[in-house]
């Protein structure tokens, strides 16, 4: 399916190289900015598609991942029923314990010791989210969900510094969105079977979680 967007947005792409077309789209301002216009095509559509699809998996994971959490702390799910106010917690909680993206590779840029480990300049080191994420140096009862932090946003599951995820409000938006429309349907939704994960050590994904819902 990736290889048919990419398709089509070649498509899009040549038609406006050769007409001079441009608008206010998406398409067009990448078109325009000094930093992308002159990108080789296959660069070019990589980082458009990326713009597209970026967030799709990770957030749809993490709404699954808020479901599956609440259904085992069931203390929590009944805390959040009668202060729907804690939504936006329970999303940076949830987006925490699920860390929908594992890991991360990176290139050490200089030689640098840590924590008694020498990383010389050169080497690629993966950065474990989910582990980082369960760091009780930085996190209360990191193994326990809790829908009201005092910090709740403070985690790494959208990375850190230049490269952190530049959606992260928009993941976060979603989420809480999900929540807020699901209370207006839903009394409850139960959990009746086990998560089905896939076979990947890089999404930390549910490819399917049988529920029933009780309006």
């Amino acid at each position: 399916e990736l290889w048919k967007c990419h398709d089509y947005f070649k498509g899009v792409w040549e038609e406006r190289q050769r007409s001079g077309q441009r608008g206010e789209d998406l398409l067009s301002l990448m078109m325009q900015d000094e930093s992308m216009r002159d990108l080789p095509a296959n660069e070019f559509l990589g980082n458009l598609i990326l713009l597209i699809v970026g967030g799709n998996d990770t957030t749809r994971n993490s709404i699954t991942g808020s479901v599956l959490a609440l259904s085992q702390f069931p203390d929590e799910y009944e805390k959040l029923k009668q202060d729907q106010s804690l939504i936006p917690g329970m999303v940076s909680e949830a987006i925490r314990w699920q860390s929908p993206i594992a890991h991360m590779a990176r290139t050490a840029r200089a030689t640098y010791e840590l924590d008694g480990q020498c990383i010389e300049e050169g080497d690629r080191v993966a950065l474990w989210y989910i582990s980082g994420n369960r760091d009780d140096s930085e996190i209360e009862d990191p193994y326990q969900f809790k829908i009201d932090r005092s910090n709740p946003r403070h985690h790494i599951a959208f990375g850190f510094g230049v490269h952190r995820c530049l959606g992260n409000r928009l993941g976060e938006m979603q989420l809480r969105v999900v929540w807020e429309e699901m209370f207006k349907r839903f009394k409850h939704i139960e959990v009746t079977g086990d998560p089905v994960r896939p076979m990947t050590s890089f999404i930390r994904g549910i490819r399917k979680l049988p529920v029933r819902v009780h309006a």
